[in-house]
């Protein structure tokens, strides 16, 4: 298993998912099965297709930053700082699982809303 190319293609796969060609990311990075976590998305890769592109169609204007990438074993984690139409800030977390010959199959994810105040000065980041 290659951990720095599971790496690139974790990120080269939600970022062009997120900025509008899901099918093109499935059709790249994923495996035959792809079982998803997020309980606003279906099983399968035409679930991941279309919940992107309804997300695309609804908020063109967003961005994303990759600001960690961790991988161990099968598994690859994303750190991500993405902004919202109207300045709404997220942080998200996300994991994929991939297979031996590289493509995802399972994805597992935790976002929480950047808080307009902090208790610290650290960031979410």
């Amino acid at each position: 298993m290659n951990l720095e190319n599971n790496k690139k293609n974790a990120i080269a796969f939600y970022k062009m998912a997120y900025e509008g060609n899901p099918e093109k990311a499935v059709a790249l990075y994923v495996g035959d099965t792809y079982i998803q976590h997020n309980p606003l998305v279906a099983d399968a890769p035409q679930a991941f297709i279309d919940y992107f592109t309804r997300m695309h169609k609804e908020y063109q204007d967003k961005s994303i930053q990759f600001v960690r990438t961790i991988a161990e074993g099968d598994l690859v984690a994303l750190h991500t700082h993405q902004i919202w139409p109207g300045n709404d800030q997220y942080v998200t977390m996300d994991f994929f699982r991939f297979t031996d010959d590289g493509k995802i199959v399972e994805h597992w994810d935790s976002i929480q809303q950047v808080p307009k105040t902090s208790a610290n000065n650290n960031t979410m980041y």
